[in-house]
């Protein structure tokens, strides 16, 4: 059966317009003559959106009841029957029902779409399962609701359906969002302008880095190594010369001239010697890249204008910026042309910027001797060894004299030491050999033949193979230890790239899978723990060879690629070693996280024995006081004494009672023994009781809870205490003649009630302070207990699988803010520990 197609509408935030253009297109589609069904849409009482569903056909939903709940959901089972063309459905995100078929909606969209019927759906980008920790930390509330990147990466189309922040604002302000009640409170928290510019950044970076990853892949299943300018991609190479600088600051003035440019500065380590890289310069230049937004990457490979071609093609770059080589005139001529002639020989369709800068080479030196033995360097040697002898010959026998046979021989000599420091211990024997045979053909009698008359003639041309022989020996063995030095320091480059990345805050783990990716060119690395996939960079292809290196503790990083080279292997084990290192860092990390509840636990209980001496005290010499009184017998007390004494002696085990009772519940929610019993509670049924707990009035109080607020998941007596606790304090600080608002709302899974006065309020800064046990606000009020109220329901709250937190009141004053999830879970009450 021939797979659905699947399209997504993502929007930044609630509002933008999401359903509204879904059913649009649902029309549009029916017109055109295609069978589109609504399978299920959540109009939220927006009359524009219920509108669009006039003239299409709507699918029943199944009702079910859960916790004395009903609640409706999408029929997926009639939506198979029916078999459509094209399902409508929205929120994707959405979690369905207990006892539904499936968890989750996008669960039943898959359903859809293996049956052959095409979806056209709805989510926010609050709910992509990747980006909740960043929407939190910009919004500050947290997603119960997540939909799988893999799920929407799948989608045959994505598209975001675009609002701006302001008139986004202006949409929730008349009213065509959220019901009046909730608009001041989304207008203060979620559906802040710098919230929804954020928001709305991160949908279409998103989208575009999809785009990007599709590009990506495309071109890799079609073999296409050409560029495709989508957006400017620059990449600048390193050499770890002190020209870095002057190349980061050149590409990004580049990748700035278009919109979406970016820029990748690299640096190929070889282990063949040809360049030198300063670690302190890196550590500059390095620290420059990360100023300028930009990403720095290292690479291993033998030949650097090849890995340096390499990596551009793989990230798709447009632009490829290098600097005027630092090698003199005669070095060049002597080795051949350089790193910028080879790029610029095998860049193809990427342009090649080239940098003239303040180390450029150009002065007459010496070229610089040493580093590994190439089959380039080889074969130069070679070369020089049969051009040069027949060359030196030439001139030597055009000036050849009786006397002259000890310049010849030195003149041959240097021929085989140029050969040798050049190409090393065979093209030098070569020389050697050749120049021998040469020297006894055309400058020892008899001339033009081969044969030695005297002994010491033949001695002396193998002392002359000899002195060959052990010079290129020593340019060997000084290439071989060099080749050792180079390698150790591409290890050492390595390493502190992946070091400088866990410094800059990322995650240890991920950014040694994802530089050793990028140093061995691999097509996709993962680390596997026991089992699982836990850090993933790259991706696989069938025809990748993979490697399993072992790392101990059930831990093995999987290679897709290339077979790798023994010595890649030896930089593989110190990978592996830091990888080990990482994982057991992780380990106690996570074991110190778990520690650190108890350390806390202490200190509590410190303070609370610290105390409980000087606010006990006082209750119980009143009480003894009053007691004690009442029992004298030397003294005639009146009636009015005697009840004076009887109503301090009641206030006073009052309040000891409840100093007793918040110490046992604060030891209780610190030890974690402290039993929740989570079920369906109705705010109405916790506010009035409350109420009349505290015995407040209409003209003390005002109530602003709409009938359509759903039950929340609490505990009925804690949610209760919680409610006393924070209107007694809102009513306390309250000024004569203004009532304290007590009002609720709903949003994406969550209820809020609202505490708010109009009282002098609490600074932005001590807001986390309150909520702190044993501390009262400027610690001046001895006569209010311990201060325990506060720490307590936020204590409580948290518990129950919620927030307690402070905000500012419009027009001044505190606003206590309780966030708790809807009624979602088990309808049987089930106890839980407070952690």
């Amino acid at each position: 059966m021939k797979r659905g197609q699947f399209r997504v509408l993502l929007g930044a935030a609630p509002g933008v317009g999401k359903t509204y253009t879904m059913l649009e297109e649902g029309r549009r589609l029916k017109g055109d003559g295609k069978d589109v069904v609504v399978a299920v849409v959540e109009t939220h009482g927006r009359k524009g959106t219920a509108s669009m569903l006039l003239g299409l056909e709507v699918v029943p939903r199944t009702t079910s009841v859960h916790r004395g709940v009903e609640l409706t959901e999408m029929d997926l089972d009639a939506v198979l029957a029916r078999k459509p063309d094209i399902a409508l459905v929205d929120e994707l995100a959405h979690t369905n029902a207990p006892g539904s078929t499936h968890e989750k909606r996008w669960q039943d969209v898959e359903a859809l779409l293996a049956a052959g019927i095409s979806v056209i759906s709805t989510v926010n980008i609050q709910h992509i399962d990747s980006l909740t920790d960043v929407v939190e930390q910009i919004t500050g509330a947290p997603q119960r609701e997540n939909v799988p990147d893999s799920v929407l990466r799948s989608a045959d189309q994505i598209e975001v359906v675009d609002l701006a922040p302001q008139a986004l604002r202006d949409r929730l302000a008349g009213g065509f969002v959220y019901p009046a009640t909730r608009i001041d409170a989304a207008l203060s928290n979620y559906f802040r302008l710098g919230n929804l510019t954020a928001l709305r950044e991160l949908a279409l970076l998103w989208l575009a880095d999809e785009v990007d990853s599709a590009l990506k892949s495309y071109r890799t299943e079609h073999g296409i190594n050409n560029k495709w300018e989508a957006r400017e991609r620059v990449v600048v190479a390193l050499t770890g010369g002190p020209e870095g600088e002057t190349l980061i600051r050149r590409g990004a003035r580049i990748a700035a001239r278009t919109t979406g440019g970016k820029l990748l500065v690299v640096h190929v380590s070889s282990n063949d010697g040809l360049r030198d890289a300063n670690p302190a310069a890196l550590l500059n230049q390095r620290a420059l890249v990360d100023s300028l937004g930009a990403t720095y990457h290292q690479v291993v490979s033998d030949d650097i204008p090849r890995g340096l071609v390499d990596f551009a093609r793989a990230e798709n770059a447009t632009q490829l910026v290098i600097g005027v080589s630092r090698r003199s005139r005669l070095s060049a001529a002597l080795t051949g042309p350089g790193i910028g002639a080879t790029v610029i020989r095998e860049s193809g369709d990427i342009d090649v910027h080239i940098v003239t800068h303040a180390a450029a080479g150009g002065r007459f030196a010496l070229p610089r001797l040493g580093g590994a033995l190439t089959l380039r360097r080889r074969i130069l040697g070679l070369a020089i060894a049969l051009v040069g002898g027949p060359l030196l010959t030439w001139i030597l026998v055009a000036l050849r004299t009786k006397d002259s046979i000890t310049s010849d021989v030195l003149a041959y000599q240097l021929l085989v030491v140029v050969v040798a420091l050049i190409g090393g211990f065979g093209p030098a024997l070569f020389a050697a050999l050749l120049s021998g045979l040469t020297l006894d053909f055309f400058f020892v009698e008899p001339f033009y033949t081969v044969t030695v008359t005297e002994p010491a003639h033949l001695f002396a041309l193998g002392l002359y193979v000899v002195n060959a022989v052990l010079v290129s020996a020593v340019v060997d063995l000084a290439a071989r230890r060099s080749r050792a030095a180079r390698r150790a320091g591409a290890e050492s480059e390595l390493l502190a790239t992946v070091a400088g990345s866990v410094v800059r805050g990322q995650d240890a783990l991920q950014a040694l899978v994802t530089r050793t990716r990028e140093a061995f060119n691999l097509s996709a690395v993962r680390l596997i723990v026991d089992g699982e996939p836990t850090h993933t960079d790259g991706e696989c292809a069938p025809t990748d060879k993979i490697t399993n290196i072992d790392i101990g503790g059930g831990a093995t990083l999987e290679l897709h690629g290339a077979d790798l080279a023994a010595s890649e292997r030896r930089l593989l084990t110190v990978i592996a070693t830091q990888i080990g290192a990482a994982l057991e860092y992780s380990d106690l990390a996570q074991t110190a996280q778990e520690v650190e509840p108890l350390a806390q636990a202490d200190r509590v209980r410190s303070a609370l024995l610290a105390a409980v001496g000087h606010d006990l005290r006082r209750p119980l010499t009143a009480a003894t006081a009053a007691v004690s009184g009442l029992r004298a017998t030397d003294v005639k007390l009146t009636d009015a004494d005697r009840n004076e004494l009887l109503s301090t002696a009641s206030e006073s085990l009052d309040t000891l009672s409840l100093l007793v009772t918040n110490l046992l519940d604060v030891s209780r929610l610190q030890a974690g023994v402290l039993a929740v019993f989570l079920t369906p509670v109705d705010i109405g049924d916790i506010v009035l009781p409350a109420l009349d707990e505290l015995g407040l009035s209409p003209s003390t109080v005002e109530l602003d809870l709409p009938e359509t607020i759903k039950p929340v998941s609490a505990d009925h007596g804690l949610l209760q205490r919680v409610i006393v606790n924070l209107l007694s304090n809102a009513v306390r600080y309250s000024p004569a003649g203004k009532r304290v608002l007590i009002s609720a709302s709903e949003f994406g899974g969550t209820v809020e009630i609202r505490i708010a006065d109009q009282g002098p309020g609490v600074p932005a800064e001590r807001w986390d302070d309150i909520f702190v046990p044993f501390q009262r606000l400027g610690d001046t009020d001895n006569l209010t207990g311990l201060g325990l109220g506060l720490a307590l329901s936020k204590g409580f709250i948290e518990g129950m699988g919620g927030t307690l937190e402070a905000e500012d009141t419009p027009g001044g004053g505190l606003t206590m803010v309780i966030a708790l999830p809807e009624a979602h879970t088990s309808s049987t009450p089930v106890p839980e520990l407070v952690p």
